[in-house]
């Protein structure tokens, strides 16, 4: 069984507040991207995991991969593969992505249901929005998923710099963790103009705290913002992958092509944004 584990995208994303037990309350538009890592899974006598791809090589087999977690969780016997292509600690899902894959995997392997999204919170507060895998509305600490108003057809180039942010540092460096949520009512989009109109009245709470971590976030989204075509330009998550947000395939082919020129040593991937 071969599942694909798409990149999740966090076009919003609030800290709203913070619970006693230090977990962070969110408010988030996700939508996914159709890049992302592939999860292959066969029965087997006990449990393996073998990683390949191109980012294979800064993601060493451990006992704690949330592959073999989410495994662990289906109690499943398989020997699993995984296509490593997004970036490893990068504000875009790939863990979580990659646990949901599998829960999928397994649970057509082994003939069994998917567990519930509050079930597989322990795994990571983005694994219940993963194993959705269409566009929402995440609260909470990631278990309040709300379905959206459909999405216009656009398009995504995404960046990273190389550099890995551990999401828990970035958290501790929020300044204020009550934040204004978004409008209680998310309203239609009838084309990317009133998506990117909506988007510009929004945040990612946890930029400023990545970027300075990391300052080279800020050049990447100077990048984005300078391509023709580009109507947003957001940091990711918890970075330090940022996004910007294109109504045209061709345009936002050739500003990646342009930004993959200039900076030979960053990861850029255009995709087609997943309503």
């Amino acid at each position: 069984m071969t599942e694909f584990a798409p990149a999740k995208i966090n076009l919003t994303l609030h800290v709203t507040g913070q619970r006693a037990d230090g977990y962070h309350l969110l408010d988030s538009l996700v939508v996914f991207a159709d890049v992302g890592d592939v999860v292959s899974v066969r029965a087997a006598e006990g449990l393996g995991l073998t990683i390949t791809g191109p980012q294979a090589a800064v993601l060493p087999v451990s006992d704690d991969n949330l592959v073999l977690r989410a495994a662990r969780l289906m109690q499943g016997q398989a020997a699993i593969t995984l296509e490593k292509a997004l970036p490893v600690s990068s504000g875009i899902g790939g863990g979580s992505a990659d646990a949901a894959a599998t829960l999928r995997a397994l649970a057509r392997l082994m003939d069994r249901p998917l567990p519930e999204g509050r079930d597989v919170l322990g795994l990571g507060a983005d694994v219940p929005v993963c194993l959705q895998g269409r566009a929402v509305r995440m609260q909470g600490v990631g278990e309040d998923l709300t379905p959206v108003p459909d999405l216009p057809q656009a398009w995504l180039v995404l960046v990273n710099p190389g550099v890995a942010l551990a999401t828990p540092a970035v958290f501790r460096g929020v300044s204020r963790k009550t934040n204004p949520p978004m409008p209680p009512q998310l309203p239609p989009f009838p084309d990317g103009a009133a998506l990117a109109a909506f988007l510009q009245t929004l945040r990612n709470d946890m930029e400023e705290a990545a970027t300075g971590l990391a300052p080279v976030i800020g050049a990447v989204r100077s990048a984005l913002s300078a391509q023709p075509g580009c109507v947003i330009a957001r940091m990711s998550g918890s970075g330090a992958t940022c996004f910007g947000l294109f109504a045209d395939e061709a345009q936002a082919r050739a500003a990646a092509q342009r930004i993959r020129a200039a900076q030979p040593g960053w990861w850029v991937a255009p995709a087609r944004m997943l309503s």
